[in-house]
């Protein structure tokens, strides 16, 4: 199966924090899946850090993502237009491309958010 992570589930995976269930722990773990991380998480996390919301070495998330064996999913013209036909359940832009991406790549979002249940997009938790 192929997987797309939410900002926070990136997050918590390399905190290795409890808030992390144990469906999805399982689900990250098994070299069976493709586990995705979005440029928008990236962006998202480096502008949390600017603005000190967030402590994270960004300097260092380009290797946590090759260590954990996940993949870097770009962000793309298509996935760009998806976000168009999305309907306006919330305003946040990094959350919506994450589900234009999940959308159109077919990828199931591991979240807690429940925001994204609002979405025609396959979510897990």
């Amino acid at each position: 199966m192929n997987y797309l992570l939410d900002t926070h589930t990136f997050l918590w995976w390399l905190n290795n924090s409890e808030q992390l269930s144990q469906d999805v722990r399982k689900i990250i773990e098994n070299g069976d899946n493709r586990i995705f991380i979005s440029h928008a998480s990236q962006w998202e996390i480096s502008i949390k850090v600017a603005i000190n919301r967030l402590v994270f070495p960004v300097e260092k998330m380009e290797n946590e993502v090759e260590l954990n064996g996940f993949e870097v999913l770009a962000i793309t013209t298509p996935h760009i237009i998806q976000t168009v036909s999305l309907p306006m359940h919330h305003r946040d832009p990094f959350d919506r491309m994450l589900i234009a991406q999940a959308q159109h790549e077919s990828l199931v979002l591991l979240s807690k958010d429940h925001i994204f249940s609002k979405y025609d997009v396959e979510v897990f938790w």
